[in-house]
């Protein structure tokens, strides 16, 4: 699956947690107050379920589900 597919799946997943809110690739979803812990297990489980990869307790840093781009990017880490 090529960069912008991953990026476009991610953005209608967020769209639809988050009552249609637009989110930019690079806006951090943790500072703009979107993501509670409930939310953040269920961000997980799309990206394992969606992706097809696993995501191991060292993979999980707040900084790799901060954005769209960093959810992409280790996607693309873990699809490699």
């Amino acid at each position: 699956m090529n960069r912008e597919d991953i990026k476009t799946k991610t953005r209608n997943f967020m769209a639809k947690t988050f009552h249609g809110a637009e989110i930019a690739d690079d806006q951090d979803i943790f500072a703009l107050g979107f993501v509670n812990s409930l939310f953040a297990m269920q961000l997980v489980m799309f990206v394992e379920n969606e992706f097809g990869v696993t995501v191991e307790d060292n993979d999980l840093d707040i900084d790799n589900f901060r954005s769209i781009n960093a959810i992409a990017n280790l996607v693309e880490s873990k699809q490699s």
